[in-house]
């Protein structure tokens, strides 16, 4: 009898346990029990869970399945798993157009939030490419974009000096990302942008798959490799800076969710891949947040910060045990007749074993 599979089932639990604290711990409590009849009641309990605790669980789901989908595209088109939207200058892009309003004093409405993010994620991305050579070379790219990335955070603290201290706090918690006092309205701003960036995403798949055998083969079945690295970045562009104008950049969701993929799944393709990167960091991010309400209540700590400490370490494990070589799959196989004693084996092709 097959045994299940217990990565995805202690992942599930973690989901299923996560969303039961999200909507049942705080003020006031609600007995897992009751939540069924609390959703939509009248009082203080229904309007607490219903118009603060589901749309914050809900938020958290959709903005952590957009960075880890955003983190698979972006490390899949550069075949780099070090490709982060932090470090491609689209993150620090949008939080510049988020941020430079609110310092300068400019009377901004809520909905055109969601443009300046994505304008300064394009700017953030458009200057990446440029310097690159519009992606000819995947590792220019990268080091181009952390250039950049770092240009843009220093305009960042520029207006953080500039900034008075109530703007300041307010830049300061934004920058870290948080899912404090979102409301339904924040989560229906982000469906428009959804309806775009999933049948992008979907088109994208087969030329991600094409992508990973390397430029010249991807070359040789038709693909122009430069274009194809720009409409990837356009899509991370799409799929990241409304989730920054909502929530902030929240980090390194992008970087732990693919590598989560993979681990579940090693020889998966790019479809499987990118479904499983998007569940992985909803998942991450709905787990993140708990500790986030509740660890220093009342007092709310960002969401950005947990899923920076626990993100970074476990995706650098993860990493580091993705290029680790298999040991111990078996006896060694023995040696073929007429070859030298002091020469190893050779290793038998698929076909042959």
């Amino acid at each position: 009898m097959r045994r299940p599979p217990v990565a995805p089932l202690c992942l599930g639990a973690a989901a299923l346990a996560s969303a039961v604290c999200a909507l049942s711990l705080g003020t006031p409590y609600v007995p897992p029990a009751s939540l069924p009849a609390t959703l939509g009641a009248d009082g203080l309990a229904g309007l607490v869970v219903t118009e603060l605790r589901l749309p914050r669980l809900v938020l958290a789901l959709i903005a952590g399945a957009c960075l880890g989908a955003a983190g698979l595209v972006l490390q899949e088109a550069l075949r780099n798993p070090l490709a982060v939207p932090e470090m491609l200058g689209v993150s620090s892009g949008a939080a510049l157009g988020v941020a430079a309003p609110l310092v300068l004093a400019l009377a901004v409405p809520l909905g055109l939030q969601p443009f300046l993010a994505l304008a300064g994620a394009a700017l953030g991305g458009l200057l990446t490419l440029v310097a690159a050579g519009f992606g000819r070379s995947p590792s220019a790219v990268l080091l181009t974009g952390a250039a950049v990335a770092a240009a843009l955070q220093a305009g960042l603290l520029v207006l953080m000096v500039m900034a008075d201290q109530l703007d300041l706090q307010l830049i300061y918690r934004y920058l870290l990302g948080s899912l404090s006092a979102r409301t339904w309205d924040d989560v229906t701003g982000l469906l428009p942008w959804l309806a775009v960036a999933v049948p992008a995403l979907v088109l994208c798949v087969p030329v991600l798959g094409v992508l990973r055998l390397g430029d010249d083969d991807a070359r040789a079945l038709g693909v122009r490799v430069e274009r194809a690295r720009v409409a990837a970045l356009g899509i991370a562009v799409v799929l990241i800076a409304p989730v920054v104008a909502v929530c902030g950049p929240v980090a390194w969701v992008g970087f732990l969710a693919p590598h989560l993929a993979r681990r579940l799944r090693p020889d998966g393709g790019a479809a499987g891949w990118l479904v499983r990167s998007a569940v992985c960091g909803a998942i991450v991010v709905l787990c993140a947040d708990q500790p986030a309400r509740l660890a220093l209540a009342p007092v709310e700590t960002p969401v950005g910060a947990w899923t920076a400490l626990v993100g970074v370490p476990v995706g650098v494990v993860l990493l580091k045990r993705g290029r680790r070589p298999a040991r111990n799959r078996g006896p060694a196989a023995p040696p073929v007749p007429g070859t030298p004693p002091d020469l190893p084996a050779p290793v038998p092709r698929k076909a042959e074993r």
